[in-house]
């Protein structure tokens, strides 16, 4: 992704935004279980109040950054068109990326939806380049799809039954579709012209995320009953603060400057730091068949990243 807040970031300085910020999104599956826990929000409502909360935040981001740089960028605006294609993909992708995973989580756990979120999103985006843009995978990238597949299987077929609740894969693989869909589509319109500034893309996307939720948050019930209403209230001031704007932010700052293979194993914090926060602080269990099909995915993943990386060298 481009952005031109990154031009002027040193490589370790980069490499630092990105760590805080993959951290800082696998705690974002554990405040939701504990909202989940002190009262009846539902996954859609938590989605709505995570967009709108990073509406705000963002959009003072934004503010801050134009202020004092005003005329700091020179690239050319991009087409209304194809902006508002970006924004309502983006939108819409991103609704379902974090609705399906809170859902995930509710349904099957922090560890195990987290993990499968973010292990089936490089491969579907793999599948996805090869078949809708003629991007070739290579044989490693063949070797790590199928080895997602067999750590997706493992997941769903030797997980108990207690521990891994097929439903909530559903819904993390649907989850890992939207994550998808919204890099293919950057991606393809990448190969057309500049990209546009995620940030700010990322800013309207919220928008359209909260306005496509409102509906359906509103049948769960915007305002949860609870016996912790301040406690609820501090999670999703949590939620809105520092997994969605601090750590968009950063990750948006750093992966201007560090390449794009980098960046995916660096991210494997995420899946990581999530299930560390499931085991030690939410008391989830962890059977023989999770941790042998979490390492399946995180090793795919790395393999599809240094796939990525050979690839780049290659044509360079």
């Amino acid at each position: 992704m481009s952005n031109t807040v990154g031009s002027a970031l040193s490589t370790g300085r980069s490499l630092t935004y990105l760590i805080v910020a993959g951290i800082a999104w696998g705690t974002a599956g554990a405040a939701a279980s504990l909202v989940f826990r002190a009262g009846d929000m539902g996954p859609l409502t938590l989605s709505f109040w995570r967009c709108v909360g990073g509406l705000v935040l963002l959009l003072g981001v934004l503010a801050l950054r134009r202020g004092p740089r005003a005329g700091a960028g020179t690239a050319a605006p991009e087409p209304r068109r194809r902006r508002l294609v970006r924004i309502l993909g983006t939108g819409i992708g991103l609704t379902v990326f974090q609705s399906a995973y809170f859902a995930a989580v509710q349904a099957t756990g922090l560890a195990v939806g987290t993990v499968v979120t973010l292990g089936a999103g490089p491969v579907l985006i793999a599948v996805g380049a090869r078949v809708l843009m003629g991007e070739r995978i290579g044989a490693g990238g063949v070797v790590a799809v199928g080895g997602a597949l067999a750590g997706l299987g493992v997941l769903v077929l030797g997980g108990g039954g207690a521990a891994v609740r097929p439903l909530g894969v559903l819904l993390a693989v649907l989850s890992a579709a939207g994550y998808a869909a919204i890099t293919l589509l950057t991606r393809w319109l990448g190969r057309t012209g500049a990209g546009g500034d995620a940030l700010s893309t990322t800013t309207w996307s919220f928008a359209v995320g909260a306005v496509g939720l409102l509906p359906m948050a509103a049948a769960e019930g915007l305002l949860p009953h609870t016996d912790a209403p301040l406690r609820t209230l501090a999670l999703l001031l949590y939620v809105a603060a520092v997994p969605t704007a601090l750590a968009y932010a950063l990750y948006f700052a750093g992966a201007a400057v560090v390449r794009a293979a980098t960046v995916s194993v660096i991210m494997l914090l995420e899946p990581v730091s999530a299930a560390l926060i499931a085991v030690t602080l939410l008391g989830e269990q962890l059977t023989a068949a999770t941790v042998t099909g979490t390492l399946l995915l995180l090793l795919a993943v790395t393999g599809l990243a240094l796939a990525e990386a050979r690839a780049a060298v290659a044509a360079a």
